[in-house]
């Protein structure tokens, strides 16, 4: 690893990030919730420091994977404690856990919450609050090689280092293009919900707000009883559609923009996702209707749909307690927050095309038991699916069912009852937001013991990196091949015919 290469691109994202801890003071102004000197207060300290390491280490080109899973973890774990500090300042959170853990809930899309009452902070406060969500939707390393084409050959590494799902695809030659053109996409989507928003009624602040969690696929609210809080038919219609179009797989929204709206049909896992939407929803207006949990077809349809959307999209959003909803309807609920959105979403998760991939190859083994001489072959559409892709699929899973084991362990083994430990974890590692029993959608975080909060961070960044990222660098392996950082001033010196290389005793 080329340790102060990775410095100097931390320098310049910090440096970005201080800039955008900036875009709340208009709503401060506005609302004269006096957080203006907390937000300056933290982007001074975010770009002092990011100003320090560009000072200290240079800038290098030849960047490999090692360097991209150095640069993205180190990145999400600086800017979820730079985004921590506004919280911080504002004095409404005094533990400095609970501002990391709202802060990393917010880069990671995952829209779990400590406030009992989203309400009690400052107006801008819960800007920045859904705007840290937006950041972390597409990725803030993509966002810094869609802006600042400052990382070179190594752009590549950090993109495939970040992206979720197993394939990464390029719609452009160069990935500067390619970054610019998935941020072009869900910058457009996130106006057009604004706008549909703001005629249905909602206050501009509002519509911004709810637009940036939804295709985040965050869930953060700026209200406690979030999107319930509308009543709106009108609301919940619009968050449904974009929620589910951010769970779908962004390099498909490219091409339908452009009117080829058959390229959604034809990708197998889009088919997949929306027929699990389809048979979820189905299957819980039974449920429900049979149970009579609601007074009519209308509103049981109502709740069915949006909460089936907001779980498999890793949304969050409520407008329904599911926690009081039959138990069927709780394991499917759960077991859909598991599954997660497509590959190349903002969505977290497992991803549709691993489940669908999964399940191609189980049913495969079963035919081979039935006929052994049989030579079959896996398919994802038309094209077969490399040996592997599918190892690693199964390494992902296996590696999956690790951390969501051990972390539940963790969390139960600190006085947290089974139901709500699992679940949190499924919450967390997933970035779903609510889980059940005393963190369910009615519920909140804010009541854990702080060990447990910073498990579930880890959790959070885990999911949110897809696990290898993460667990790359807890290997000794990836350590023994760090070079010391080199100062600016011991290049110089290396440099000069007359002094001898810092590597040399």
């Amino acid at each position: 690893m080329r340790t102060a290469g990775v410095l100097n691109i931390f320098g310049k994202l910090l440096i970005l990030i201080s800039f955008c801890l900036l875009t709340p003071i208009p709503f401060s102004l506005y609302f004269h919730d006096g957080m203006i000197p907390a937000f300056l207060l933290s982007a001074g300290l975010g770009a002092g420091l990011g100003g320090l390491f560009l000072a200290l280490f240079a800038p290098e080109k030849d960047l490999g994977y090692r360097d991209g899973f150095a640069v993205v973890v180190f990145s999400w774990l600086g800017l979820a404690f730079l985004g921590a500090l506004p919280f911080y300042f504002s004095d409404k959170m005094p533990l400095f856990v609970d501002c990391f853990f709202e802060s990393m809930s917010g880069f990671t899309t995952t829209g779990s919450t400590v406030l009992t009452q989203v309400e009690v902070l400052p107006e801008s406060l819960l800007f920045w609050r859904a705007m840290t969500h937006w950041l972390g939707g597409m990725g803030i390393i993509v966002l810094s090689l869609a802006i600042l084409p400052l990382l070179g050959v190594g752009g590549m590494q950090l993109f495939q280092a970040e992206m979720p799902g197993p394939t990464k695809d390029r719609l452009a030659p160069r990935i500067q293009d390619t970054a610019r053109i998935l941020w072009g996409v869900y910058f457009l989507f996130t106006a057009v919900e604004t706008v549909l928003l703001i005629w249905g009624g909602l206050s501009f602040y509002d519509a911004v707000c709810h637009s940036f969690a939804t295709l985040a696929t965050g869930g953060f609210s700026t209200h406690t009883a979030s999107v319930a809080h509308f009543d709106s038919v009108y609301v919940e219609t619009v968050i449904i559609i974009f929620m589910f179009l951010a769970g779908t797989n962004f390099s498909l929204h490219h091409p339908g923009l452009k009117g080829k709206l058959s390229a959604y049909w034809r990708n197998e896992e889009f088919r997949f996702y929306l027929t699990l939407c389809t048979v979820a929803t189905l299957f819980i207006v039974a449920v429900n209707s049979y149970h009579q949990v609601y007074a009519t077809f209308g509103q049981t349809l109502r709740t069915a749909a949006f909460q089936v959307v907001t779980i498999i999209t890793t949304t969050g959003f409520g407008t329904a307690d599911f926690d009081q909803w039959p138990p069927a309807l709780k394991i499917l609920l759960v077991s859909l927050m598991f599954v997660g959105g497509c590959a190349g979403s903002t969505g977290g998760g497992i991803k549709v095309v691993r489940i669908l991939l999964f399940f191609k190859f189980a049913r495969l083994q079963l035919k081979s038991l039935v006929h052994p001489r049989t030579v079959a072959t896996l398919k994802y559409g038309k094209v077969k699916v490399p040996q592997e892709v599918m190892v690693a699929i199964l390494g992902f899973l296996a590696l999956h069912i690790g951390v969501f084991l051990l972390a539940s362990l963790a969390i139960t083994a600190l006085g947290v009852d089974i139901v709500t430990g699992t679940t949190a974890v499924i919450a967390t590692l997933n970035n779903i937001g609510p889980g059940l029993n005393l963190v369910g959608p009615a519920q909140n975080f804010g009541h854990l013991p702080p060990l447990a909060k910073a498990v579930l961070s880890f959790c959070m960044l885990a999911g949110r990196l897809e696990l290898y990222t993460v667990a790359v660098l807890l290997t000794p392996d990836f350590w023994q091949m760090a070079r010391r950082p080199l100062f600016r001033w011991q290049l110089a010196r290396a440099s000069s015919p007359d002094n001898s290389s810092p590597y040399r005793s």
